[in-house]
């Protein structure tokens, strides 16, 4: 575990590459296993991180990990997986991409949602960019930046009337429409036939986000006098955490194959759980896996060894591409649970 954990690559170890291969073989065998407390937890983190092909999905509490699911990207069976394991908590803390949304209603309708305003600036930024040049789309930035300076309930409310104040200003600049005309530009989110569309597509699309937010109760939910505890307004121990040491890993150990690299993450995440237990302590398992949801068994070479593909690249589903349509529409089955 420490070699796992630590920066060293197999090169920089005292022993040889193939010494250390082999009297560690036994090791890749051994998965950790997480076993249901049923504790209702008052918050928990939803994200997911991306490396090479697979996506695994963390809930974590803000101090350490509670379960994870294997997957090929983010769809409404891999989550619906994951959060139909975990009892519903009082409050959850997410990035609002993707078919979360969707799983979080349908498997915890009565908990409280809280959108990451990290990820919210994030979105500002995709849709405004950092240095907007037009004023509606300065102001509009300017208010998004003015989020993380909100820390009660009256500031809160004086945010809202300043968003609702731009919005009345900006309206008529809100509506303006383009006509197809010949030889005038048609933009990529317009239509063939498409005879006219909104000129200022990207403020309108900052715009319906806040006022989405704050339809939802989504925007201050962390503010909620009713809470016992406080609600976290980010996702940063999550980010900071769990998500940062699957980069490390999978950065100080590049050319592991897609089984070793799986098998490190299950570790890492465990090491993230409440109270992990020795790793020696557990038993040898085979080293087989099921197919996970939306990939086949990995193909094997004539010497019955998985194939050698390198992963190291590693993002984090906030920072993958996800405006385009996403995939909301599959069902549970056939998924199958990684084993951990």
């Amino acid at each position: 575990m420490s070699w796992l954990s630590g920066p060293a690559g197999i090169n920089r170890l005292d022993v040889s590459a193939s010494t250390f291969r082999r009297q560690t073989a036994w090791c890749w065998n051994v998965t950790p296993t997480i076993v249901p407390t049923g504790e209702i937890h008052h918050q928990i983190m939803l994200d997911g991180t991306y490396f090479n092909g697979w996506c695994v999905l963390i809930a974590h509490t803000g101090c350490h990990v509670i379960d994870w699911q294997w997957c090929d990207r983010e769809k409404l069976a891999s989550w619906t997986a994951l959060l139909a394991r975990i009892p519903a908590p009082a409050y959850a803390i997410v990035d609002g991409n993707g078919p979360l949304p969707k799983a979080l209603k349908n498997c915890w309708p009565d908990t409280k949602i809280q959108r990451c305003f990290f990820h919210i600036r994030n979105a500002a930024h995709r849709h405004l960019t950092r240095t907007p040049k037009l004023p509606a789309n300065q102001q509009l930035l300017a208010l998004y930046k003015a989020l993380s300076t909100v820390s009660s309930l009256d500031e809160a409310a004086a945010w809202t009337a300043s968003f609702l104040s731009w919005e009345a200003t900006w309206q008529t600049f809100l509506n303006h429409r383009t006509y197809a005309r010949k030889n005038t530009p048609r933009p990529a989110h317009a239509n063939p036939n498409q005879k006219w569309w909104h000129t200022h597509i990207r403020t309108r699309r900052a715009h319906k986000l806040i006022t989405g937010l704050l339809a939802d109760n989504e925007l201050f939910t962390w503010l909620d006098p009713d809470a016992p505890k406080p609600v976290a307004a980010t996702t940063n121990p999550l980010e900071g955490g769990p998500n940062k040491a699957i980069k490390d890993f999978l950065r100080h150990h590049r050319g592991l194959t897609a089984d070793h690299a799986r098998r490190g993450v299950d570790w890492l995440l465990y090491q993230h759980t409440e109270h992990p237990a020795t790793p020696g302590a557990s038993s040898p398992k085979p080293t087989g896996t099921r197919p996970e949801q939306g990939h086949k068994p990995l193909p094997m070479s004539s010497s019955g060894q998985p194939p050698t593909t390198p992963l190291s690249a590693t993002k984090t589903a906030s920072e993958s591409n996800k405006d385009g349509p996403a995939d909301t529409t599959d069902t549970p089955n056939p998924y199958t649970h990684f084993e951990h």
